[in-house]
């Protein structure tokens, strides 16, 4: 599950050509917090992996769950 997490966070933000210092501000966390999550060396809760889904512009629940992430 930390590898599905890690790489569609990561997938998703170079998509949108971001950096992680620029979605961590923007997600309101520390750019070094934002790098343990996407290397999957830290687990977002609940309320943090929504506002990175919110802020990426996709679908909580898809994109964490593995599958492909559906925009919104």
């Amino acid at each position: 599950m930390k590898a599905r997490l890690k790489n569609r966070i990561r997938e998703v933000r170079k998509e949108k050509e971001l950096k992680q210092a620029v979605l961590a501000e923007k997600v309101g966390i520390f750019q070094s917090e934002f790098s343990e999550i996407e290397s999957g060396l830290r687990k977002p809760n609940v309320y943090l992996a929504k506002r990175i889904a919110r802020t990426l512009g996709v679908n909580c629940t898809s994109c964490f769950n593995g599958t492909t992430c559906a925009r919104i």
